[in-house]
Formats: structure tokens, sequence, C-alpha cells
């Protein structure tokens, strides 16, 4: 390979990125730079102005700017962050979400129009082919949490979330295929029949595959969201996937105006009980039961929304 091949090739996406309309519709009113603030926003339910600098790699005036903008134009609330006083928080407004969303939208639709284009039998030639460019051109370096974007499911990930959950759950505790089941008939309930203003799902994604998973629905007592099928493939583990799929659930409900978050699991998912416990879940009861083949605890935890931090 020569120097030629890749301007060469740089010049060929330079044209196919064109022809996606980037500059005058996709992005229209923001500029690309102001986009991407906004979508690890909309995908990082709580950071600060140090991390998306970080990220995204950017001039700390030139980011100060567009966050300023941006609160002017009721997207983005500004605050002291919860762990570090030092540094400013930025969360999306109900209004910014609304935009992040048209945003995602907007590309995902001009991206799947563009993916129309491309024969069936040549996709999995092509999703390699870009994940073989990432790997290569990436150094090998290890994923790191700002790698991972969490979105909301496309087309397949609903069947995803079954299929792993009954997996992953009998290869790593033995649970047989009445787990899947369960699994099956939440997935299936959500997909026909969810209110978006208060239900929603989000896959964590590492390398263009879903590699997490969670859900936020009502529970059957009012004013209660239920977290549900939380998930994180072994191979992302280590990256705070399961914290910030978990941070999204609750900053979700409190903004939908829930009182407080449950969810049901059992004692021998110990890495996700330090998780809910670290997001202020406190557990209320525990019973044995014998489900999925295998003799467990159950155990329902609650978050109280409305409750101080200690």
């Amino acid at each position: 390979m020569t120097v030629q091949d890749i301007r060469s090739f740089n010049r060929f996406y330079t044209n196919v990125i064109g022809a996606l309309d980037y500059g005058r519709h996709l992005y229209a009113p923001y500029t690309l730079t102001e986009s991407r603030v906004l979508y690890e926003l909309a995908h990082a339910p709580r950071t600060d102005a140090a991390d998306l600098r970080a990220q995204l790699h950017l001039d700390a005036g030139y980011l100060s700017r567009i966050l300023n903008r941006f609160e002017e134009d009721g997207l983005v609330e500004r605050g002291p962050s919860e762990t570090d006083p030092r540094r400013r928080s930025v969360t999306l407004t109900g209004r910014g979400r609304e935009a992040a969303a048209l945003l995602d939208e907007r590309a995902r639709e001009t991206v799947g129009a563009m993916l129309d284009t491309v024969r069936a039998e040549d996709r999995p030639r092509l999703a390699e082919a870009m994940r073989t460019v990432r790997e290569i051109l990436g150094d090998g370096r290890a994923p790191r949490p700002e790698d991972v974007v969490l979105r909301d499911p496309a087309p397949g990930d609903l069947g995803w979330i079954v299929q792993r959950n009954a997996a992953l759950y009998a290869a790593e505790y033995g649970w047989n295929a009445d787990y899947e089941g369960l699994v099956a008939r939440i997935v299936a309930d959500y997909g026909e029949d969810h209110d978006p203003h208060l239900e929603r799902t989000w896959i964590a994604e590492l390398d263009g595959r879903p590699v997490g998973c969670v859900m936020c629905v009502r529970d059957d007592a009012p004013g209660a969201a239920r977290l549900r099928l939380l998930l994180v493939e072994p191979d992302a583990r280590g990256l705070g996937i399961g914290d910030r799929l978990v941070g999204a659930v609750v900053a979700f409900a409190r903004e939908a105006g829930y009182r407080e978050v449950v969810l049901w699991t059992n004692d021998v998912l110990a890495a996700a009980r330090r998780i809910y416990q670290r997001h202020g879940f406190v557990l209320v009861a525990e019973k044995p039961h014998r489900s999925f083949g295998q003799e467990l605890v159950g155990q329902d935890w609650r978050l109280d929304l409305h409750a101080t931090p200690e």
C-alpha cells in the first residue's frame, strides 16, 4: 500500500460523505461539531465539559462557545459536578434531547438510504471491511470507555437482547430456556406497545456492535418505573458500561416524572447489585425461589427519586 492509495480512498470516502448531505440538511441548523457535542450528551446522561473536550478533541474555548449557545437556546443545563466540585456537569434538557433525537433520526434515514443501495449479500463484507480498517488504524489499542456509545435500538436489536440474555445466562449461571421465554415476553410487550415518553431502551455499542442493553418500562405500581434486562457482554466489561446504562435509566425516569425506580434481580448477580447500590438503590425484600432450572434468591430493589442524596 502507498500513500497515494490512502489519499485516493480518502477522496472517495469524502465524496460518499458529501452525498449524505451532511452540510446542508443532516445537521441543520447546527454545525457538524455542534451536532457531535449533542450526540455525546445524548448518549452519556452525566458528563462534564472536561470529558467532552477529551472525547471530541476540542479546544476549551471553542467548546465553551458551543455550550453557551446551547444554554441560550435551552438545550443544556450546567451545574456543579456530583463527583468533582471543580468541574461543571452538562446535561441535555427535554428540548435538547428532542434536538438530538431529530439529528439521530435524520442520520439513520440518510445512512439507511445509502445502505439500501448495497446488496444484502455484500453487507457482511462491508461491515467486516469497516471493522478491519478501524482495528488496523486504531493501532491495536484496547477499547476505552469513551469508545462506547449509548443509543436507541435499531431494527434487529430487540431480537439481539433476547438472544444474548438467553445465551449469556445459560453460559454463566446455567439458566434454562424458561429465562429465554421470560425475556422474549418482556421484549415483545415493549416492541408491540410502549410509550416513548415514559419507556425507553438503550443499546451500548462498541466498534459498531452491541455490547450491552437495559430497559426502562412502566411498573404496575403508580408512579414507578421498572429497570429491566441489564446486560453487558463479557468482553466489554470493565469499561463502565453497566454503570452508564443504569445511570441512563435513572436520569430518564427522573426527567419523565417517576417518583421511584424498582427492579427485581437475583443474589447471584453480584456485579449488577454493586452497580445498583452505587446509584442509590436499596434492597427492600428477598425471597428464595426455584426458577430457570436453578435454586435462587430473588431480590427487590428500590430507588426513591425524590430522596436527597447523602
